[in-house]
């Protein structure tokens, strides 16, 4: 159980809960995404790569074909599980490890990128970026990667997410507002920024697939609310859903951080 002050007002969350809809519901980044992330010479041919907060393994299993050498670390070991498994399926042959991103044990100047996504802001930056700093090669690059559906902008995304806090109010994961990325405060010498840009990217969901993809949240499935409430919120939200089209598309924001070591 991860309990943070400032992620949902210190309520408990974990991810290991989620796991068998995170395999299911959470690995939809359009391929526009992963091409941003070779586009900028990363996760390709030659280099290793360690992927940080893995969970269920979605960025090296679908970055495996450019040709980088992964290694996912998670600290959920119900998440790793799930990941094994699902690369496997996928006749791939990606290491994982359990252990967090303040505390992996892999040798200095080990690898050429660490990656982050979707999973930063979980991450303790004090003790997490000098390990990061240390276990890139010179030069190396840490990208930090984020994609999040914009309920401003979608009446499906912003009635789900309504429903989310009618029975978990303590959920801050929602309201996400398009935003500009500067230089981070937090780079302390370490870093500096070689890319920063954001982007949009709509998103196709079938009902099922959003439902799962909302079950699969921080607010629902990964927190500590109840068999009997979350099946309560599934029965409200799958009766909304069934007032929607079968398909829709969902409007995203997408920011990718590329930061080069100094």
């Amino acid at each position: 159980m991860i309990i943070n002050q400032e992620i949902d007002h210190g309520k408990g969350f974990d991810w290991g809960l989620a796991s068998r809809d995170y395999a299911k519901f959470r690995d939809i980044y359009p391929e526009a995404f992963y091409q941003k992330i070779v586009d900028l010479d990363l996760c390709v041919s030659g280099q290793k790569v360690l992927d940080l907060g893995t969970g269920t393994g979605v960025l090296p299993r679908n970055m495996a074909k450019y040709g980088a050498k992964f290694v996912g670390a998670d600290i959920s070991e119900n998440q790793i599980a799930q990941a094994i498994q699902l690369s496997k399926n996928a006749g791939l042959d990606i290491e994982y490890v359990v252990a967090s991103a303040e505390n992996f044990d892999f040798p200095n100047k080990t690898f050429d990128v660490v990656t982050a996504c979707q999973c930063f802001m979980y991450f303790d930056k004090a003790a997490a970026l000098p390990k990061i700093h240390d276990v890139l090669k010179d030069n190396g690059h840490f990208a930090v990667l984020f994609m999040a559906w914009l309920p401003d902008e979608s009446e499906i995304a912003k009635a789900s997410e309504d429903l989310v806090l009618k029975y978990n109010p303590s959920w801050t994961g929602g309201g996400l507002k398009r935003y500009k990325i500067g230089t981070p405060n937090w780079l302390n010498g370490m870093f500096e920024v070689e890319h920063a840009f954001t982007d949009s990217m709509n998103v196709s969901f079938t009902r099922e697939a959003w439902h799962g993809r909302m079950k699969a949240c921080r607010g629902i499935g990964a927190s500590s609310l109840s068999a009997e409430e979350i099946a309560a919120w599934e029965k409200e939200h799958l009766a909304y859903l069934e007032t929607q089209p079968e398909v829709f598309d969902i409007p995203h924001f997408v920011s990718i951080l590329d930061l080069r070591k100094i």
